[in-house]
């Protein structure tokens, strides 16, 4: 299979919307303690649960706070199919139901403490795959990448928010 490199602007643009999708088809390299693909899948569901713990909103729910519900607004999920995600972090011991501290009737969802190294052990996963497979680039082109897929990021969280 021949490799084509997008020749115009147009080409170039229209490629990233694929790049993307084989992003998140394929799971990352084992360079670092593998993470099962079972706890891979886990990770979406746990990163709602941080992100919102770090103050940033629960997409629709009290700030520093996340239900079920907020984790399936934020991945785009049915509430049922949310439900069986959060129901097994819950099984695995990644994640903890408690009451809400604003709403005594509501119930939020933490991360255990296996659940904040599982994290922590995926976030280590993900730099050592970048610095893998960024290892032949130069710093400035590493750290431009980084850079700009975090403006991107920041770009789709202020787009969601719209």
């Amino acid at each position: 299979m021949t490799k084509h490199e997008p020749e115009t602007a147009e080409e170039l643009l229209n490629a990233v919307g694929p790049a993307f999708g084989k992003l998140r088809r394929s799971s990352l390299l084992e360079v670092e303690n593998p993470i099962s693909q079972k706890d891979l899948s886990r990770t979406l569901v746990l990163n709602v649960v941080l992100e919102a713990g770090g103050g940033g909103g629960g997409d629709g729910d009290d700030a520093g706070e996340v239900t079920v519900g907020g984790v399936a607004q934020h991945l785009g999920a049915d509430p049922s199919v949310a439900s069986r995600m959060v129901s097994d972090c819950i099984s695995a011991g990644y994640l903890i139901r408690a009451a809400s501290q604003r709403d005594g009737r509501r119930t939020v969802l933490h991360l255990s403490p296996e659940g904040e190294e599982l994290m922590a052990r995926f976030r280590r996963h993900q730099r050592a795959a970048y610095d893998y497979i960024t290892a032949d680039w130069s710093e400035r082109d590493r750290l431009d990448l980084a850079r700009l897929m975090l403006k991107y990021v920041a770009s789709q969280e202020a787009l969601r928010r719209r």
